[in-house]
């Protein structure tokens, strides 16, 4: 399978389950916590090496023991991590994550060393690379800046704005796909359809995820629907991530849209099924 290099967040993952996430201003005790290895752009990479690409890493983590950690279990997983800087100046990031028995969750991420990542740094990778999968736990200046590298090498960005910052109005064009849940297709644009996000972006596809409902993917073609099969969730943290990351590497490997959309909505669908981000190795 062809190489994908991720631009993202590499986190540690502190998680706390409990029966009902607080109200403002409420206190509630739960059971943790639970440290694990985590970060939208870690996920996403470790995901898009197990479908089976060969994975570069670019982005960031502190000279701590956590970034030390999160390191380690990125290359056990296949990650090519000589992209990664380590700064002496910033602590890892971290993400605090409340589940609940049904398996939703809630995340807090305190970015740490991801919002050291520089443009020069992330360009630098990103040149040449014919698929880009880039998230925004770095910040926006970093995914413009891998767009811009993937414009001039005539490359593909598979676009994740998890969470929603201003991005270049070029950045959002050269997506395809732009992939997003409803609660941040909305935050783009008012509306969670994916007609609705195309539309309004100029994304060239989008795809949005449903949960246990699949996705919806809509480009030049029309929209339509891609169903998941049924699972019993335990925990849909990193879900997203791992449709993300298989959707890259399927695209690299020569699939289609509509086939990359259905192998990563079958992966995000067996994720949900064990506790935490990633899989155990």
């Amino acid at each position: 399978m062809s190489g994908v290099v991720v631009v993202g967040g590499i986190n540690q993952d502190v998680t706390v389950r409990v029966e009902a996430r607080p109200a403002p201003g409420e206190t509630v005790v739960g059971d943790g916590p639970a440290v694990s290895a985590g970060g939208k752009g870690a996920n996403m990479a470790v995901a898009a090496a197990r479908a089976g690409a060969a994975v570069v890493l670019c982005g960031a983590v502190g000279d701590d023991a956590a970034g030390r950690t999160q390191l380690g279990q990125l290359a056990a997983a296949g990650v090519a991590t000589d992209r990664v800087a380590v700064r002496r100046d910033a602590a890892t990031g971290t993400a605090l994550i409340v589940v609940t028995p049904d398996g939703e969750n809630a995340i807090v991420v305190g970015a740490g060393a991801n919002a050291t990542l520089a443009d020069d740094e992330v360009a630098a990778t990103c040149t040449g690379a014919a698929v880009v999968l880039a998230q925004t736990e770095v910040g926006a200046g970093p995914v413009d800046a891998a767009a811009r590298a993937v414009a001039g090498g005539g490359g593909r960005l598979v676009l994740s704005p998890a969470p929603v910052v201003p991005l270049a109005s070029e950045t959002l064009a050269l997506a395809d796909p732009l992939v997003v849940n409803e609660s941040e297709a909305a935050d783009l644009c008012g509306e969670s359809s994916a007609a609705a996000v195309l539309a309004r972006t100029g994304a060239r596809s989008v795809v949005v995820t449903l949960g246990a409902a699949g996705a919806q993917l809509a480009d030049a073609t029309g929209s339509r629907q891609v169903p998941a099969p049924r699972v019993d969730a335990v925990d849909t943290t990193g879900a997203g991530d791992v449709l993300a990351g298989t959707l890259a590497a399927a695209l690299a490997d020569g699939a289609d849209l509509d086939a990359a959309v259905r192998r990563a909505v079958a992966a995000a669908a067996e994720s949900v099924g064990y506790a935490g981000a990633r899989a155990p190795l």
